[in-house]
């Protein structure tokens, strides 16, 4: 019996990002506009500034261009994400030294339908809930409902065992209901 291997389905986000090394514009484009906007609302979130996440979002994508990565292992979205997650940790850090936290504006300077229900103050007021998290609570919420990452990308982006992030998903979304409650939400 001769054993049946695995096909290998190949994101083709990998191949946007050879073209775009490769320097289409177009390629690039399409990269960026597909994106950035998620990994904007992420970082914003994480770091706590506007400014922050444009500067975490454009730091990917220049290491994502320059990465000498040979494998095509996982979805581009998640290595993506990885880089931003890693940029935003650092840049939060960085900013907590400093002591210097800018009040949360996650919008992207696009309107987009998220964009405007953002706005609204029942969504200011969850982005605040969640700015009170512990932070091991809101990066992994962060990840899951602005990231909208899958609990094994969450295990690859933070580098925790799936058994630990379904844990902290589970503590996490219990630690939210209970802050929104002291805080008179639904």
């Amino acid at each position: 019996m001769v054993p049946q291997q695995k096909s290998i389905e190949i994101d083709e986000g990998w191949n946007d990002l050879a073209r775009a090394r490769g320097g289409s514009q177009m390629a690039w484009k399409a990269l960026f506009e597909e994106h950035s906007p998620r990994l904007l609302r992420m970082t914003a979130l994480m770091t706590g500034s506007a400014d922050a996440a444009h500067d975490c979002v454009q730091e990917t994508f220049v290491r994502a261009l320059n990465s000498a990565i040979h494998h095509h292992q996982g979805s581009l979205r998640t290595y993506l994400s990885t880089i931003a997650y890693r940029l935003a940790l650092t840049e939060r850090a960085r900013r907590n030294r400093l002591g210097a936290i800018e009040e949360l504006d996650p919008r992207s300077p696009d309107p987009s339908p998220l964009d405007n229900a953002i706005a609204n103050e029942r969504e200011r007021e969850v982005a605040r809930m969640l700015q009170a998290l512990p932070a091991h609570f809101r990066e992994i919420l962060i990840l899951r409902l602005h990231g909208e990452h899958s609990y094994e990308d969450i295990a690859d982006i933070t580098g925790l065992p799936l058994g630990t992030v379904k844990s902290r998903i589970f503590y996490a979304v219990k630690a939210a209901r209970l802050e929104m409650k002291k805080r008179g939400m639904r």
